[in-house]
């Protein structure tokens, strides 16, 4: 998505977590390695954008406490309390303005609802509804929800093809939020 933004042309921030991956060209990279750090930086970044685009969750539940030395092996269970991460999603469209969100879902079970519930809880303006099938592909299948319920057909291609048609869709969204064609083309 971060190339694809800045192939359009878009000034991109990527906040990103220990990947595999080199930096897209053209595209300020923010390094994180915690949800906490991803959460601050996002948050951050935001203000200054005029969309953001949440490609993949961040964990779920953290451990409850970070101890400073390593636990030695032991015979029997050690318990571990998980809580919640703050929701990075959320958060930016709980505070969006005038401005874009859409996020992505991967689910493993009913599909459209938990994506349906997953743009209106989290104010998103748009959700990309991916697959399992697609990690480790270089080709993908998605559907795309706009709010308030509009799907779109299948969309199957590269995943570079596929991110040109978010970031189009992103434009379009920002377009129509700024009441300006001209907006879409600004900071992603």
């Amino acid at each position: 998505m971060a190339s694809a933004a800045a192939t359009r042309g878009h000034d991109v921030v990527l906040v990103s977590g220990p990947v595999g991956l080199a930096p897209p060209a053209g595209v300020r990279v923010i390094s994180v390695v915690s949800a906490a750090e991803m959460y601050e930086h996002s948050v951050a970044s935001f203000e200054g954008c005029d969309a953001a685009i949440m490609t993949a969750a961040v964990c779920d539940y953290r451990p409850s406490r970070r101890l400073d030395h390593k636990l030695k092996k032991r015979a029997t269970p050690r318990p571990i309390t998980l809580v919640p991460t703050r929701d990075i999603a959320a958060e930016l469209g709980r505070t969006k303005g005038r401005r874009v969100v859409v996020g992505f879902a991967m689910e493993d079970h009913d599909h459209h609802a938990n994506a349906e519930a997953k743009l209106q809880k989290k104010r998103c303006d748009a959700i990309v509804l991916n697959g399992i099938g697609n990690v480790g592909s270089n080709h993908a299948a998605v559907e795309i929800l706009r709010a308030p319920k509009r799907w779109s057909r299948p969309v199957r291609g590269t995943k570079a093809k596929i991110a040109l048609i978010v970031v189009g869709l992103v434009e379009e969204l920002v377009a129509d939020c700024k009441g300006d064609a001209r907006a879409s083309r600004n900071h992603l």
